[in-house]
């Protein structure tokens, strides 16, 4: 499907969405009024330039328009490798873009993403599942990590990590695993302005709660230590 498919799906009152060097910045119309709509699109691998662009129209919005609901549209490879990139702190520029969606929830920026075809490694980490809710379409492609790569950086045998992605979703790639980690929120049939609708009023209502991604894994039955881990480490900060 193509990004003017998506977008004429998400935002059927109109868009002025525009794309430059695979980032995509504009406003969109909802029924909750105007919503910023930022992203990346055929796959991007995010260099310094597209990180800084994300991050300077997060910025942009903060400053011009409070309040206002943003909506991630995430299709990326992943970060951009090359020598030079990792030359330049490209760690930095991400980090930096992280920084700013951070900034944009503690500013009062409701925000959701929503993978639309691609959702890989640092460029999905730093950006859209930053947001307070991700989402992502059934034929999404969503990982961190392809297992060979994970096998070298493990040391543990490819043929084993195959093994445990059969029963474990924490190894295993795919849109249906992170939902069962709680990383993804719903799985989308297709692009849809009802179900953006109904996602942008969770997101304004939910926005001052806390993060409930790792008691949606646990209750997923997806991520089993990771709730409770966080609470004793609460527990012992708090003396409890």
């Amino acid at each position: 499907m193509s990004l003017n498919d998506i977008l004429d799906a998400l935002f059927p009152a109109g868009h002025t969405v525009a794309v430059a060097n695979q980032v995509i910045t504009g406003q969109a119309q909802t029924a909750q009024g105007t919503v910023a709509v930022l992203g990346t699109t055929d796959a991007a691998a995010i260099d310094h330039a597209m990180a800084l662009a994300l991050a300077g129209f997060i910025l942009d919005t903060i400053e011009q328009h409070p309040d206002r609901p943003l909506v991630f549209l995430v299709d990326t490879s992943g970060q951009a490798l090359s020598r030079s990139q990792e030359l330049l702190c490209l760690n930095g520029s991400l980090a930096h873009l992280a920084a700013c969606v951070d900034l944009a929830r503690r500013q009062g920026h409701p925000s959701l993403s929503l993978v639309t075809a691609n959702a890989v490694s640092g460029g999905f980490l730093s950006f859209g599942l930053m947001a307070d809710q991700a989402y992502a379409l059934a034929d999404a492609q969503v990982r961190v990590m392809d297992l060979r790569a994970m096998a070298r950086v493990t040391k543990i045998a490819h043929e084993r990590l195959v093994e445990l992605a059969a029963s474990s979703p924490i190894f295993a790639p795919g849109a249906e695993s992170y939902r069962r980690m709680g990383g993804i929120e719903a799985i989308w049939p297709a692009p849809s302005a009802a179900l953006l609708e109904a996602a942008l009023t969770a997101a304004c209502q939910s926005a001052s709660a806390s993060d409930q991604r790792m008691a949606s894994g646990l209750a997923r039955d997806g991520r089993q230590l990771a709730a409770g881990i966080a609470q004793a480490v609460d527990n012992a900060v708090i003396g409890a």
